[in-house]
């Protein structure tokens, strides 16, 4: 009952900010706490090894939150508010994408990282639950999933990650059969025109 009353249309536009992503090179930058931190690691390893386009550009993904040496060092030296901004201060590029994964929307080092994302000039999306909490109203695109219940909220953003990632994969497999098609055409056309000749 609670996926049925997600927006359908906002998970596609995420799918078709990833897609354009790996079509430009951009880079994708997940990050999260606890669970959403263990959902950022997930969706980045299923969108930087299972995508592929037709020419092995893959999506450049690439979870924050697998960075532990880096965290605990900002953590220790300044505060744990920082451990996602400072590594988007160092990567984060015109036209990236941020995905910023916080079940309460409230999560002060993920929407510190938001905030360092936005001046860095990067695309940012979120995933949180209940009213969407503060990151919902920060991001250019927000997934929300409308329970109070944390653990229905986390296992709901697992499945959409899984659901943009099959998405992605079925787009890149029709473009790649498309592609296919398109050359067969192209050659008969061509073995057509000299045989008339």
């Amino acid at each position: 009952l609670v996926t049925r009353a997600m927006d359908p249309a906002v998970i596609r536009q995420v799918s078709d900010v990833l897609l354009a992503a790996l079509r430009e090179g951009r880079h994708v930058f997940l990050f999260g706490n606890g669970g959403s931190a263990a959902t950022a690691s997930h969706f980045a390893v299923d969108l930087g090894k299972g995508l592929q386009a037709h020419d092995g550009r893959r999506l450049k993904a690439l979870a924050l939150t697998d960075a532990v040496p880096v965290m605990t060092a900002w953590a220790n030296d300044t505060d744990y508010s920082r451990i996602f901004s400072e590594q988007l201060a160092n990567f984060a590029c015109p036209g990236d994408v941020a995905i910023a994964i916080s079940g309460s929307g409230n999560s002060p080092n993920v929407l510190k990282g938001v905030r360092t994302a936005i001046e860095k000039g990067a695309l940012t999306i979120g995933f949180t639950g209940d009213m969407g909490g503060k990151l919902k109203e920060m991001v250019d695109l927000c997934v929300v999933v409308p329970s109070d219940n944390m653990q229905h909220i986390e296992d709901c953003h697992m499945i959409v990650a899984h659901v943009i990632y099959t998405d992605l994969r079925e787009r890149l497999e029709l473009i790649e059969a498309m592609r296919s098609i398109a050359t067969l055409h192209g050659e008969f056309i061509t073995k057509t025109v000299k045989g008339a000749v």
